[in-house]
């Protein structure tokens, strides 16, 4: 029941195009270093990005760059920019339909609801936290947490 870890690198390379601004050609193999991941995993992490219109990225020498104001990009479009199925598979059910058992045949039924409540309740969270609330936590670390 985790979210994808996609997420957290994408949120960490946003952070660092924002903190490396226009002062440094940010590339993949910057992020790669920094977020240590794969030079792969990062240029796809980006095309998900650069897709859902949240960086652009410069061809030829490369260089990310934010398109919006980080108080307009929320950690739900992160997410479905690299998840676009949103979060229904958060919670699995497991495949039981064709067993005899009456609580098997209908689990899926009764667990359909609750289901996707919980994933209404995760996106609205994430809607309502931005880029700019996490670069804020990234400045001025809270001293509690």
């Amino acid at each position: 029941m985790q979210l994808s870890m996609k997420c957290s690198v994408a949120v960490h390379c946003l952070l660092f195009i924002w903190e490396a601004g226009p002062t440094t050609r940010v590339t993949s193999t910057l992020l790669a270093q920094s977020t240590g991941c794969n030079p792969v995993v990062i240029r796809n992490v980006l095309s998900a990005l650069k897709k859902a219109g949240l960086i652009t990225v410069a061809r030829g020498r490369g260089g990310a760059a934010l398109c919006r104001d980080p108080q307009q990009i929320t950690l739900w479009q992160i997410y479905r920019a690299l998840d676009p199925r949103g979060v229904p598979e958060l919670i699995g059910i497991h495949p039981c339909d064709d067993r005899p058992c009456p609580v098997a045949r209908n689990i899926r039924r009764v667990l359909r609801r609750p289901y996707r409540e919980i994933g209404q309740a995760v996106a609205r969270t994430m809607e309502g936290i931005t880029l700019a609330s996490l670069i804020e936590d990234l400045e001025h670390p809270d001293p509690d947490t």
